[in-house]
């Protein structure tokens, strides 16, 4: 009789230094607790993170495939083979929900292939919770990861999102570097058209979470100091009524 194989639980991590069950449901702690085989970014990472969740979970058991910018794509679909085994799997990001920007997307995909059930599992998420909270159109919006680095690229592809928002009526978001988050203000408001809505999501989910939407106009007159805090960024040409 063939074996029925495991699950694939994408399982959520905080975004900060905040007690885990503050921001995730139980539901969480149980399937920690009876998983032992994860994919994860970095393997101290996810132990330290296991330990705030299911502090009594025997750790000598866990056993850990590696998926980062070194791992070789031909790699990856042997990770999934406890799965095959019958075995449940967890699958981790460094922060937030695996999956979602984040190099966990091609471990689903295989296991999409191999025919292994994939269970996502709620958690915080920086970029639903900042859209969620930015009051920007969030039935219409992008995703847009890292912009260039380079200033005059970077300059080039914030007008052309502003377009885009312009055009289609879609919310653009993005991240940066926490170290240049004050850098990328800066070049926004001197970018970005006078009455183009800026949305800036800051710490989200933790004790020092900061959030506010306001006019690029607005945001000259009132500076933050954003300088190593993980953020994210929303702006929209307007608002779209309903």
């Amino acid at each position: 009789m063939p074996t029925q194989k495991g699950h694939l639980y994408l399982i959520p991590v905080t975004l900060g230094d905040v007690d885990p069950l503050e921001v995730m449901p139980i539901s969480i702690k149980r399937v920690i607790e009876s998983v032992d085989h994860y994919v994860v970014e970095n393997e101290k990472t996810a132990r330290r993170s296991i330990k705030m969740i299911a502090p009594d979970k025997q750790q000598s058991i866990l056993e850990f495939s590696l998926i980062n910018k070194y791992t070789e794509p031909s790699e990856i679909p042997a990770f999934l083979d406890p799965c095959l085994e019958g075995k449940p799997m967890g699958l981790m990001s460094e922060a937030g929900v695996p999956g979602i920007a984040d190099p966990g997307a091609d471990v689903v995909a295989i296991a999409h292939e191999k025919g292994i059930r994939v269970i996502p599992m709620v958690g915080p998420s920086s970029i639903l919770m900042a859209m969620m909270a930015s009051g920007l159109n969030g039935q219409n919006f992008a995703f847009n990861g890292y912009l260039p680095i380079d200033a005059k690229e970077r300059k080039h592809k914030i007008i052309e999102l502003e377009q885009r928002s312009r055009q289609e009526q879609q919310a653009q978001s993005f991240i940066e570097t926490p170290y240049r988050n004050n850098k990328m203000i800066e070049v926004l408001v001197s970018s970005l058209h006078p009455d183009t809505l800026l949305c800036i999501a800051c710490d989200i989910s933790l004790p020092t979470e900061f959030i506010k939407t306001q006019s690029i106009s607005q945001w000259k007159k009132n500076a933050v100091d954003l300088h190593k805090r993980p953020a994210m960024f929303v702006i929209q040409h307007k608002v779209v009524s309903f």
